[in-house]
């Protein structure tokens, strides 16, 4: 990309982050790809963050959210991904609040269910259990609500 002053850097990152919400590391690198110093860097981000377009638990809080309503990803997952865009401990806990355990439940137990019925014809047992078992790690669920359901089967 092309180097720009940071008269137009900011307005360009102010465009970026009005678009969606960003957390600042995503700003950090496209700032880098405007190829500007680390200083300057900096300075576009604290002025950002003064005029509320970048806050990062507002970020985790809306990323959580999107995440377990669209992809029904699990709390684990969540946090993972949050923490590989540099989010603090702290935003990643009052993000997962967020998320309403009678919600949580619910959500578990349909995809549990719809797995499960998905493999009727796995005639047994314990490959089933083992593969609706690996689905849910994947989907970020904690083994103790895994294991509480695969023993009800």
């Amino acid at each position: 990309m092309e180097s720009l002053t940071y008269s137009q850097a900011l307005q360009r990152i102010k465009s970026y982050c009005a678009y969606q919400e960003r957390c600042h590391s995503e700003v950090r690198k496209k700032l880098f790809s405007f190829k500007q110093t680390s200083q300057e860097i900096d300075t576009i981000i604290s002025e950002l963050i003064k005029e509320n377009y970048l806050n990062e638990e507002r970020f985790a809080i809306e990323f959580a959210g999107g995440k377990f309503r669209m992809k029904k990803w699990g709390k684990n997952r969540i946090a993972m991904a949050l923490k590989q865009k540099e989010i603090s401990d702290y935003c990643i806990q009052k993000a997962l609040k967020q998320i309403e355990d009678k919600d949580y439940d619910k959500t578990f137990k349909a995809l549990a269910e719809k797995k499960r019925i998905s493999l009727k014809s796995e005639k047994n047992i314990f490959i089933r259990k083992r593969k609706i078992r690996d689905y849910l790690i994947a989907k970020g669920y904690s083994f103790d609500l895994i294991n509480k359901y695969l023993n009800q089967l």
